[in-house]
């Protein structure tokens, strides 16, 4: 990934995806915006206490910065499910200035430009989707119950049902996210993904002791994009630990839930 700045608003990009000419694509860190406190500053969640006006201002701020078209916004409505959601220009502003209208909506898709999808991260794994040949986008927010409920799965055979996707021709981008080194669990959640066994389980479930788990949950989903026809040539990982890199990225657990929200941003040109 590169990290960029500009206006004094700093966001990552994916240099695989920056490399396809019809998309365009960030994704947000925690400083550059106007919001203080536990929120300092780039925050885009109305849900977790902020001022409303500087939320939106946020994302003004962003968009003008990061090359977006501030009124073309459609974000998700996430609640660690799997719906996914195909939108279109009818939905532009949903969840910024129009009411959410759906409440549950993990993962959003389109195939019209300039509609530009945004889904919201504190540690929850990012899912870029873009589809080289048919000119479809995705993006899907993994937590745990989201991986485990293979997300991944569904956004391609979603984008395979309306948009006549190819799995073979999708590229999948995959992070920042709370990474392995980091991410402990209990025994419950771990049996969770014990139970995934048509993956090699082995390779992101590691027991640390009789209790504890670490889970590698890019490594999950990368797994599970595979199995959905996926070329393994066509995923990136990112290497960037939302919570060993705390001061540049939002962290649930760096900050013991007080905190703002990133947000992954994509768009068709």
């Amino acid at each position: 990934m590169k990290l960029n700045e500009n206006m004094g608003v700093p966001y990552l990009t994916y240099n695989r995806l920056s490399e396809i000419p019809f998309i365009h694509h960030a994704f947000s860190t925690k400083h550059g915006g106007v919001s203080k406190w536990e929120w300092t500053s780039m925050n885009f969640a109305f849900s977790r206490g902020d001022k409303s006006e500087n939320v939106i201002e946020n994302y003004k701020i962003f968009s003008k910065a990061a090359g977006f078209d501030y009124n073309t916004l459609v974000t998700s409505s996430q609640d660690h499910n799997t719906f996914v959601r195909p939108v279109t220009s009818n939905e532009y502003g949903i969840g910024i200035w129009k009411e959410k209208d759906i409440l549950s909506v993990d993962a959003l898709i389109t195939n019209e430009p300039n509609v530009t999808l945004v889904t919201h991260y504190a540690d929850c794994t990012p899912l870029f989707f873009v589809d080289v040949k048919q000119k479809a986008i995705g993006l899907a927010h993994a937590g745990w119950r989201g991986t485990v409920g293979r997300i991944g799965e569904k956004v391609i055979k979603k984008m395979t049902e309306l948009y006549s996707t190819n799995p073979s021709d999708v590229i999948v981008c995959i992070g920042p996210a709370i990474s392995a080194c980091c991410y402990e669990v209990d025994r419950d959640c771990a049996d969770n993904f014990y139970a995934l066994t048509d993956l090699d389980v082995s390779a992101f479930v590691f027991p640390k002791n009789g209790k504890k788990y670490m889970l590698d949950l890019l490594e999950a989903n990368k797994q599970i994009v595979i199995n959905s026809g996926v070329l393994e040539e066509n995923i990136v990982k990112s290497d960037l630990c939302t919570k060993c890199n705390s001061d540049l990225l939002w962290s649930h657990r760096a900050t013991n839930g007080k905190r703002g929200t990133m947000c992954a941003f994509m768009c068709i040109k």
